[in-house]
């Protein structure tokens, strides 16, 4: 996975973390998590805020 597969990035979040609220969710904690997801193997330096939003909202789409 890469940075830019925000759905399949939210969907494994989900997975990972079925009982945390997306919304609620730390920039900080969310990219940590990203990067612990088995098969990501992006650069950490090229996620920024727009991606982590991104992520974050697709995940709560994925939650709904």
């Amino acid at each position: 996975m890469k940075w830019t597969d925000t759905y399949e990035i939210a969907a494994a979040l989900y997975d990972a973390h079925p009982d945390e609220d997306p919304k609620t969710l730390r920039f900080v904690q969310l990219r940590e998590w990203v990067l612990a997801l088995p098969g990501f193997n992006d650069d950490p330096a090229h996620c920024g805020e727009k991606i982590l939003e991104a992520i974050q909202m697709a995940w709560i789409e994925e939650a709904d």
